[in-house]
C-alpha cells in the first residue's frame, strides 16, 4: 500500500479578477507608474515643470479617484459580504499594527500581515486590503496629506504581487514560507525606493550631489536618486525587510493556516441560490398526516380505522 500523497486545497479567491478589474488594475497602474516617474520624461523646456509644486496635488486626486474606480470595478466581481467582513477585520488589523514599530528604524510589522493576506486570498482582494490598509492607519496616525495617495497605491502594489506569486495551490510549509520571506524582503525595499521616488524631484533644499536636476539625461538623475536612497532611507528600508522575513519565517505557517482556515469556512466562492419554500402537506381527513397509515402498518401497529 502506498501512503497518500498530502492533500492541498485549492487556493479561495475572495475577489476573481475579471476581465474589467483587470483593466482597471492596469489603468491605475499606469497612471502611478506616470505620477511617480513623470520628472524624468517631461521635456525641460514644457511648461509642465512649471507646475511642479501643482503635481503632486493633482496626481494625488487622481489616484483617489482611480483607487476608487478600481475598489467599485472589483466590488462588481464578487466582493461579498463575507469577502468586505473579511477585507474590514484584516485592514483594521493593519492599521493598528503600523503604528506599533513606526518611528523605530522601521520597523513596520504590517507590511508581513500585507504579504500573507495577499498570498492567501490574490491578487484582486490584495490590493484593495493594502490601499484601503494604508488610509485607514493614516486616519489613525495623524498621516493625512497629499503623500497618503501615493502610500495607498504602493502598499496596494505591494500585496497584489504577493496574491500573484506562483504555487499558491501546491506550495506550502518551509517552501512557501521561503518564498513570501524573499518577496517581502524585495517588496520592502522596492516599497521604500518608490515612496522616495514620490518626493525627492521635489525637495529643491537638498545638496547637490543628490538633488533631481530637471534636464539633466536621466541616467544621471537616476545616479542622484540611487545616491539619495542610500544616504536617507537604506536603514529604514532595511529594517522593514528584516521583520518582514523575520515574522514570515517564525510567525508565517501558523498566520497562513489561521487565514486559510477562516477563508473555507467563509465559503467565498459558494454559489448562492434563493429557493421557493416548500409548502407544508395537508392533513388527513382524520386530522392524521398523510402516511401515518402506511407507517403503522409497516410496524405491525392498527391503522385505526
Amino acid at each position: 500500500m502506498t501512503a497518500r500523497p498530502p492533500r492541498h486545497d485549492r487556493a479561495v479567491r475572495a475577489v476573481r479578477l475579471g476581465p474589467r478589474s483587470a483593466a482597471a488594475l492596469a489603468l491605475v497602474g499606469a497612471v502611478g507608474v506616470a505620477g511617480f516617474g513623470w520628472p524624468f520624461l517631461a521635456d525641460p523646456a514644457s511648461s509642465v515643470n512649471a507646475h511642479s509644486q501643482d503635481a503632486p496635488w493633482l496626481f494625488a486626486a487622481l489616484l483617489v479617484l482611480l483607487i476608487g474606480v478600481v475598489a467599485a470595478t472589483i466590488s462588481e466581481s464578487g466582493l461579498g459580504a463575507k469577502a468586505v467582513a473579511m477585507l474590514g477585520v484584516l485592514a483594521a488589523t493593519g492599521a493598528a499594527l503600523r503604528p506599533l514599530g513606526a518611528g523605530t528604524a522601521g520597523l513596520e510589522p504590517m507590511f508581513f500581515l500585507m504579504v500573507l493576506s495577499g498570498r492567501v486570498l490574490g491578487p484582486g482582494f490584495g490590493f484593495v486590503l493594502g490601499a484601503l490598509t494604508m488610509f485607514a492607519s493614516a486616519l489613525l496616525t495623524g498621516g493625512v496629506g497629499p503623500w497618503l495617495p501615493f502610500q495607498m497605491l504602493a502598499m496596494g502594489w505591494f500585496t497584489l504581487g504577493a496574491g500573484l506569486l506562483p504555487g499558491p495551490d501546491r506550495l506550502r510549509g518551509t517552501g512557501e514560507r521561503l518564498l513570501l520571506a524573499a518577496y517581502g524582503f524585495v517588496a520592502a525595499f522596492a516599497y521604500g525606493t518608490v515612496m522616495n521616488l514620490a518626493g525627492w524631484p521635489f525637495m529643491g533644499e537638498l545638496t547637490s550631489s543628490v538633488a533631481f536636476r530637471p534636464g539633466e539625461p536621466v541616467g544621471e538623475n537616476l545616479v542622484r536618486f540611487l545616491a539619495y536612497c542610500v544616504a536617507t532611507s537604506l536603514g529604514w528600508d532595511l529594517g522593514r525587510a528584516v521583520l518582514t522575513v523575520v515574522l514570515t519565517l517564525t510567525l508565517g505557517g501558523t498566520v497562513l493556516r489561521a487565514l486559510r482556515r477562516a477563508t473555507r469556512r467563509a465559503a467565498f466562492e459558494a454559489p448562492v441560490a434563493f429557493e421557493e419554500p416548500v409548502p407544508d402537506e395537508e392533513p388527513g381527513a382524520a386530522g392524521v398526516p398523510p402516511g401515518a397509515e402506511v407507517r403503522a402498518a409497516a410496524d405491525g401497529v392498527p391503522g385505526g380505522t
